[in-house]
């Protein structure tokens, strides 16, 4: 077995909802405390060797990073002048968690503008009143932060071959997805909107532009497994049955994009392989299609798009 962690999300779901509301709960400061970046950059977080952890954040002409530490269970912060504190997550409810990292950033001198209620889920509950009861498996926690390290490298990797302008490898807490984005420098039609407990305003800015995206998330919205994905905004009438590798990826045409379950990997003998066919197959496909510029990918030249111009 090659080493990719096992990942069960039946099995793990309740593991893997707490590390979502928790990350909804941390990223609550990048949102509040950060300018705005293009796309919302700003509130997503970088993968560590430990867990996800935020940008750096201001505070007046001091600066602090919250970090989920996934290995240990725990949430650290750590602050330009040396001080670091971490707070257990272990068997807490949300509601408790809330209050610790609220009180531990306050006892720092820091801001805590950690009010308000996660996004882009069904029927949120504010965190500060969250007392349901919250599982918390140190194993699947192990394995998730695993697959995501795994995910990340692939993704990096990917980034590298690309000269346009591309996201970095980022974690949305919001749906809990790593992802890495291409984009063709020309304006895309305005979207529709319409995502579940995010402001409209936010999509539209998200996807202000020509986008062919790609991501891994563990599973839940409807697809209970973990999935690599790919997509493309505007969706090019073609799309759907154009051929893309590995063996294993397919069109979902409720979700409108590519998938490549995480399970198929884990039988591979090379599976970071089979990403990058993945990766490189589907934005071939809707780079084609969408008639992408060209010249901008590192390596044998594509067989898509225009030439570059003079």
């Amino acid at each position: 077995m090659n080493g990719w962690p096992r990942l069960d999300y039946a099995a793990d779901k309740g593991t893997i909802e707490t590390l979502h509301l928790l990350l909804q709960l941390i990223g609550k400061l990048p949102l509040r405390l950060q300018p705005w970046l293009n796309h919302g950059w700003h509130v997503a977080l970088r993968i560590t060797p430990r867990g996800a952890i935020t940008r750096s954040l201001p505070a007046g002409e001091r600066h602090f990073t919250v970090e989920l530490d996934f290995l240990d269970g725990a949430i650290r912060v750590e602050c330009e002048n040396g001080a670091r504190e971490s707070l257990p997550i272990g068997g807490e409810t949300v509601a408790e968690v809330h209050r610790g990292l609220g009180a531990l950033l306050a006892a720092l001198g820091l801001p805590a503008p950690l009010y308000g209620a996660p996004n882009e889920m069904p029927d949120p509950l504010p965190f500060a009143s969250d007392a349901r009861p919250r599982e918390w498996d140190a194993d699947a926690a192990r394995r998730l932060h695993g697959a995501f390290l795994c995910a990340d490298r692939n993704f990096n990797a990917f980034r590298s071959l690309y000269r346009g302008k591309t996201s970095p490898s980022h974690l949305f807490w919001g749906s809990f997805d790593l992802a890495v984005t291409r984009f063709s420098g020309r304006k895309a039609p305005r979207h529709p909107g319409g995502v579940p407990h995010l402001p409209d305003g936010v999509t539209r800015e998200a996807y202000s532009h020509e986008v062919i995206s790609a991501g891994f998330w563990p599973g839940g919205g409807g697809f209970d497994e973990a999935a690599f994905y790919a997509y493309a905004y505007p969706t090019p009438e073609g799309l759907a049955g154009a051929p893309v590798e590995p063996a294993g990826a397919t069109w979902n045409a409720q979700l409108g994009e590519f998938l490549l379950p995480y399970a198929a990997l884990r039988e591979a003998d090379d599976p970071d392989a089979l990403v990058q066919q993945f990766l490189q197959s589907t934005f071939a496909a809707a780079a084609d299609l969408l008639d992408w510029p060209g010249g901008v990918v590192i390596g044998p030249a594509p067989s898509y798009g225009r030439p570059p111009a003079a």
